[in-house]
């Protein structure tokens, strides 16, 4: 991984290939190698294919007080250090969130943006309480048993049965970052602002993945959302919960890569 500063703190990234860029954003308590195996389809592609690690995850500082849209200010300023020139974005989860916070502070640096289970919504109270009461624990107990509760949680039953040691590696994977960074991202999802009009508003594709059993996004968000941008392109994942790229990853990734391939034939017309 190299490393750009910015403000005074590191941020990790993985460049490689060439053609339109793909940046890939990982979600709440993941980094980049959420994206290993889902990586390896697109690299055969012409694309540019950009992963890192948000603040406080992975090889990336922590930085106390980040805000949602902090972390897509870091993700403009890696793009802009990079030169790709508008890219595809796709968001994971909290990446997501990052995602629409860059589509409304930059549009013009975007062909086209994907919620990869994520959505536009601002926290309700009840999800806001539930926010704070895990920072609580954490600060009380430390993160890894906060971890070990979240991650199987994220996945389908039946995957959950077969895949016992992929959970286990995502586990030791999150175990390892910092408690301070997990916080910062879990207040920083709690006080995101909603993003409806921006999904509305926006004026290049978007890609919808949605887990049909997926328990971290209540069914009635999932399909709201797929109605308020112009074009989109909406895939429901029959079999999947909130982990499609595991989950699903042949499917995920074709749906990808056409995805980016209308994308580049859109602006090019």
């Amino acid at each position: 991984m190299k490393k750009l500063q910015y403000e005074g703190k590191e941020l990790a990234y993985h460049a490689e290939g060439k053609g339109t860029t793909v940046v890939l954003l990982h979600g709440f308590c993941e980094d980049h190698k959420i994206w290993e195996e889902f990586q390896h389809d697109l690299r055969e592609e012409p694309f540019q294919v950009i992963v890192l690690d948000l603040p406080g995850f992975g090889a990336s500082e922590v930085v106390e007080g980040v805000t949602i849209e902090g972390m897509a200010q870091r993700v403009h300023a890696l793009l802009q250090f990079l030169n790709t020139g508008p890219v595809v974005l796709i968001g994971h989860s909290m990446g997501g969130y990052v995602g629409l916070a860059f589509a409304r502070l930059f549009p013009e640096a975007l062909l086209g943006l994907g919620l990869f289970h994520s959505h536009p919504y601002a926290d309700e109270p009840d999800k806001k309480a539930i926010r704070q009461k895990s920072v609580e624990f954490i600060q009380r107990q430390g993160h890894i048993l906060f971890v070990k509760q979240l991650i199987p949680g994220l996945f389908a039953d039946n995957f959950v049965r077969s895949n016992a040691f992929l959970l286990e590696k995502l586990i030791y994977r999150a175990a390892k970052f910092p408690s301070s960074g997990i916080i910062a991202a879990q207040q920083a999802m709690m006080n995101r602002q909603d993003e409806t009009n921006t999904l509305r508003g926006i004026q290049v594709p978007v890609l919808f993945i949605v887990g049909k059993l997926d328990s971290s996004i209540p069914a009635e968000k999932n399909l709201a959302q797929t109605h308020l941008p112009e074009v989109a392109s909406i895939h429901i994942l029959e079999k999947a919960g909130h982990m499609g790229q595991f989950e699903a990853r042949k499917a995920t990734q074709r749906y990808v890569r056409q995805f980016t391939a209308f994308c580049e034939a859109k602006a090019g017309s």
